[in-house]
């Protein structure tokens, strides 16, 4: 066990001469710059842990550095927009028809019906399957020139959000040849990747045939480093022009004209595992929702930075947030229409051993598990804490082999759908299902809510399924997260997106 610790200033100050060179592998950075736009040098916090595949974790990588796209993509509202489709039609319950535009792959190949086709034909197939798709079944044909008919085996009313998932991203024919799907050379973005140096760095240079503009920068130099003092630190040296999540401990280090502070769908959970172990029996589960104070770790471990845990969609998800106030919560004397019922009696812990698992890439999390644990033992459980680096855990966290797990999760990173997720991370067949809830109850409120087509009574049927999912205590809303990015003087045109999707758009320079 790797024990989690807070790191202070002065500790990050001595990483400094570590770093020295990082992002400047050919010599002066300055040599990289041209006279029509310099490159960017970007410090993220997780490393690629699937060889970049566009069907898992990494998916998210590639659009947050502009690479991938899909036929669509979420707007500032988490509505459905144009990418490259540039229309679509609900023909009937099961059948959309989408237009695409011109557009061509970073090999020189064009965008055609067929290779959409290919492309979403591949992601049905992978193996595990996205997250997108989870207890999905769709088919694509090409319709026409430019048009491609897309068909769901059950009605699905949110077919276009699905398709803004970064892991339904549209690739050329050339990346699905070897035994693992390649997105280097081979997607659609404004920026190109050409070199992969392991999980440590990624070079991306910039698609001048990209068919939204040409973008400002000339490139990209990605380095993944999961420590977040030495990502803040590549910032304050400028080693970096942009550092991805700051660790809050590390905030004040920045001025203030270098730090972005956003909203985000990302809620800080505590998940428990209702499958083995401790925690397979309700009523500790009870005892652990009971014993944990969620305003605690938004104020001390988050220092502000947070709020607390009111629900599994947070302050950023604006309809969910407005129906909460509608009830008045948090809820001093309850959850008005949508109370979790039918939880569990707490019982008494009585010194039942229990391990918490969580990680490192954010810095914040170790401590998190640090307080939950005191929390915990105080209320009467015996707790072990496990801290690995994010891809050394998830298999072992879906595997069960925890009794609980500490992770922060997008809720809406997926598919932009409630619904999806609710139905991906909470239910007998979701592919993400952290907790390994299998309940009758909340599989019958998510099923009621993939019905609704109209989107108020979807939200509304979506805030029902949380419901159910709270009342088993499957999962404790701990904080609702802020994230902080730290962004040099010189960068301008950072998307800063609550849904995490995106990064560096066309117009990011220095």
């Amino acid at each position: 066990m790797r024990p989690p610790r807070r790191r202070r200033i002065v500790a990050g100050l001595l990483l400094a001469p570590v770093l020295t060179g990082c992002f400047a592998p050919g010599g002066d950075p300055s040599e990289d710059d041209s006279a029509d736009g310099s490159r960017l040098r970007v410090a993220l916090a997780f490393p690629p842990a699937e060889n970049f595949s566009p069907y898992g974790a990494d998916a998210t990588l590639l659009s947050r550095l502009g690479v991938t796209e899909g036929l669509t993509k979420l707007d500032a509202n988490g509505a459905a927009a144009p990418a490259l489709a540039e229309s679509w039609t609900r023909e009937n319950d099961r059948n959309w028809l989408f237009t695409l535009r011109e557009a061509t792959f970073q090999d020189g190949t064009e965008v055609t019906p067929a290779t959409v086709v290919a492309a979403l034909t591949q992601a049905t197939e992978a193996e595990p399957v996205t997250a997108a798709l989870s207890g999905i079944t769709l088919t694509a044909k090409a319709s026409g020139d430019r048009r491609v008919r897309v068909t769901t085996k059950d009605p699905d009313p949110a077919l276009p959000l699905r398709l803004t998932s970064p892991g339904l991203a549209i690739l050329s024919a050339k990346a699905y040849g070897g035994k693992r799907v390649n997105p280097v050379g081979t997607a659609t973005g404004p920026f190109e990747v050409t070199k992969v140096t392991g999980t440590t760095a990624a070079t991306l240079d910039r698609f001048d045939e990209y068919w939204g503009g040409r973008a400002q920068a000339s490139g990209i130099d990605a380095r993944f480093t999961a420590d977040g003092s030495a990502r803040t630190n590549a910032l304050r040296t400028d080693q970096a022009d942009i550092a991805e999540a700051v660790p809050v401990s590390q905030a004040s280090t920045l001025d203030e004209g270098t730090r972005r502070e956003t909203a985000t769908t990302r809620t800080t959970s505590l998940l428990l595992n209702t499958k083995s172990g401790a925690f397979k029996d309700p009523k500790l589960r009870a005892a652990a929702r009971e014993a944990v104070d969620g305003a605690v770790l938004a104020k001390d471990v988050y220092e502000g930075h947070a709020d607390a845990g009111v629900g599994i969609f947070g302050p950023a998800v604006t309809w969910a947030a407005g129906a909460r106030s509608a009830m008045g919560v948090p809820p001093a004397g309850g959850w008005g229409r949508v109370e979790p019922s039918g939880r569990a009696k707490a019982a008494d812990p009585d010194g039942t051993p229990v391990t918490i698992a969580t990680y490192d890439n954010r810095p914040e999390l170790p401590e998190v598990a640090q307080v939950l644990q005191q929390q915990l033992q105080k209320a009467g459980f015996k707790v072990k804490l496990e801290v690995r680096e994010y891809s050394r855990l998830e298999s072992d966290a879906l595997a069960g082999r925890f009794d609980a797990f500490v992770g922060a999760r997008n809720s809406l990173l997926d598919t932009g759908d409630p619904v999806s997720v609710l139905a991906g991370d909470f239910t007998c067949d979701g592919s993400y299902n952290l907790a390994l809830l299998c309940d009758k109850k909340v599989d019958q409120a998510v099923a009621a809510a993939q019905k609704e087509s109209d989107t108020a009574e979807r939200q509304q049927a979506a805030m029902n399924a949380e419901a159910a999912i709270l009342g088993t205590d499957a999962t404790v809303p701990l904080v609702h997260q802020r994230i902080i990015t730290g962004v040099g003087t010189s960068v301008q045109g950072l998307i800063l997106d609550p849904y995490e999707r995106t990064l560096i758009g066309t117009g990011t320079r220095r």
